[in-house]
């Protein structure tokens, strides 16, 4: 058996993290889209859709991580995923002044947020 998931965690003879970390954000991935109902809603604060998203989401996507020691391409994933969960959530600005929709920054993205936490 090539690959055997075992309490969550999945295991293979190579101790390649890499398909566990790429399973862990599938589910996450899956568990916004299950959402997806609230993060749409307009009626639904930002601040609040942002709180959803680290209760619900972020859990999903660390579960087990306690055990884990990421390198640095495994943590670029993990905050690509999370800059990919924002800008769906604060999805785009309009620009007065250029009059024209315009997809936030990484540091726009990260100072809105501490914002509105």
């Amino acid at each position: 058996m090539e690959n055997f998931k075992y309490l969550g965690v999945i295991l293979n003879e190579d101790n390649n993290k890499q398909i566990h970390l790429q399973e862990r954000i599938k589910n996450a991935n899956k568990t916004y889209f299950m959402l997806q109902n609230f993060f749409k809603n307009k009626n639904i604060s930002k601040k609040l859709q942002l709180r959803l998203n680290n209760t619900i989401i972020d859990k999903t996507l660390t579960c087990a991580s306690e055990t884990w020691t990421p390198t640095k391409r495994e943590r670029k994933q993990l905050n690509i995923f999370e800059r990919k969960m924002y800008r769906r959530i604060l999805g785009p600005v309009y620009d007065n002044k250029k009059d024209n929709w315009k997809i936030l920054t990484n540091k726009e993205i990260y100072a809105s947020v501490k914002n509105l936490l």
